[in-house]
């Protein structure tokens, strides 16, 4: 039996539910998710600055803040695949995809909170799954809205959720772990809560809108050159807009001065390194001025609506890659289809902290080996390890609520006599 024939038959037992099925597989959203992985790669491993004069590199220029972004809006993009594509899943079929849905996050959250048992007090990374995870539980009761809507509630978020950290950051349980593990969720779980909806690395209430910007952006019609176009136009234009709005308000409506001024031991080298680096930590919260910065994981509005203009942009221009240069896309697309596996393997080796002797050298060979190896288990196998499971156990859990939903065949009328 051929693979279209299984999938078929896979799709008549589940009510349409099948993922695959429901959208189809876009391979530039791979490759971009692919992209996103080097990016990660590149923060993680090389260093954000020149060691003698403390200027930016160019990995940090390029990736900081904006693949984690990334990862987030082809989160939502895929989100919208398997809860219908442009059309979404109404009653039984979305309650259905909503419990596939949660088994994801739940199982995502397992790999991330395992992981964090290996990460040494000072960790070398924070990672992304644990909020990934909760990302995925958030976004549950927005599965079954359309475009404008989802783009509406990003659009929310982008705008709220910074100003919910800014007022509730200093409000909240401080959390003690920066990769949280099975122990934290007992020993302190309300910080725990926060950690993941305000006070983190990723915080929900800002990431949600790249989650559903991306749920609202997989409604489209991404094979559309002219939905493509509008996208990269979008994208390009908001990530102009934000850094424009942000140099305004800083120097021609002197925002610069106001921060300066406003905490008396802050130098002006330090506001500096804040403006291109961000803070360690969250950004002081004695005045809204903070607000107007557009550096790397700050969570203001402006840095959630330039990283936001990025991912459109990115994903857009894969899209438009896709229709002549696939093949030359194959090594991200492979990395991009198993990102979540090869994501995993990163984290335990950095763990290890072995890579600071040679960062550069550490990190090219992780991209070669994380494309080899995908490229070999695409060949071979598919479907990566963890993404098999999660997938996997996604997919058996929708099937086994839409055939719990559906309704029972009495059988045939019984007669008087039967």
């Amino acid at each position: 039996m051929n693979d279209h024939s299984t999938r078929d038959r896979a799709t008549e037992t589940t009510g349409g539910l099948d993922p695959r099925r429901s959208a189809g597989r876009v391979a530039a959203v791979d490759a971009a998710r692919g992209l996103a992985l080097v990016g990660m790669t590149a923060v993680h491993f090389l260093p954000d600055a020149y060691p003698d004069n403390d200027r930016p590199t160019l990995s940090w220029l390029l990736f900081a803040g904006d693949s984690a972004a990334l990862f987030a809006l082809l989160a939502g993009v895929g989100l919208a695949f398997a809860s219908g594509g442009r059309r979404p899943r109404r009653g039984r079929d979305l309650t259905a995809v909503r419990a596939g849905t949660a088994v994801r996050a739940l199982l995502i959250m397992l790999v991330g909170l395992t992981i964090g048992y290996l990460m040494p007090p000072d960790p070398p990374a924070v990672g992304i799954l644990v909020y990934y995870g909760a990302f995925f539980l958030l976004a549950l009761p927005f599965l079954g809205l359309r475009t404008r809507t989802l783009l509406a509630c990003s659009g929310a978020f982008l705008v709220l959720g910074p100003l919910l950290i800014h007022w509730l950051v200093d409000r909240v349980p401080e959390h003690t772990d920066a990769n949280p593990t099975f122990a934290s969720l007992f020993t302190e779980p309300v910080a725990v809560f926060w950690q993941l909806l305000v006070t983190g690395a990723y915080p929900a209430v800002t990431y949600l809108a790249y989650l559903l910007a991306g749920l609202g952006v997989g409604r489209l019609n991404l094979k559309n050159l002219h939905v493509q176009l509008r996208l990269l136009a979008a994208g390009l234009g908001l990530a102009a807009l934000s850094k424009l709005l942000s140099w305004l308000l800083l120097y021609a409506a002197d925002g610069y001065n106001v921060l300066l001024y406003s905490i008396e031991s802050l130098t002006r080298e330090d506001l500096e390194h804040i403006i291109v680096f961000g803070a360690e930590g969250e950004l002081p919260t004695n005045t809204l001025w903070w607000q107007v910065i557009a550096a790397p994981h700050v969570n203001t509005p402006l840095s959630v609506a330039w990283s936001l203009g990025v991912s459109l942009a990115v994903l857009a221009a894969f899209l438009l890659l896709e229709r002549q240069f696939a093949t030359w896309l194959l090594p991200l697309t492979a990395m991009g289809a198993m990102a979540l596996t090869l994501y995993a393997a990163q984290l335990v080796l950095l763990s290890t902290e072995v890579h600071y002797s040679s960062p550069l050298l550490w990190f090219l060979a992780c991209l070669v080996v994380s494309a080899l190896v995908a490229l070999a288990w695409r060949h071979a196998l598919g479907r990566g390890p963890l993404e098999r499971v999660v997938a996997g156990a996604a997919h058996a859990t929708a099937r086994a609520v839409a055939d719990r939903a559906k309704p029972r065949d009495p059988g045939p009328p019984r007669t008087p006599l039967g």
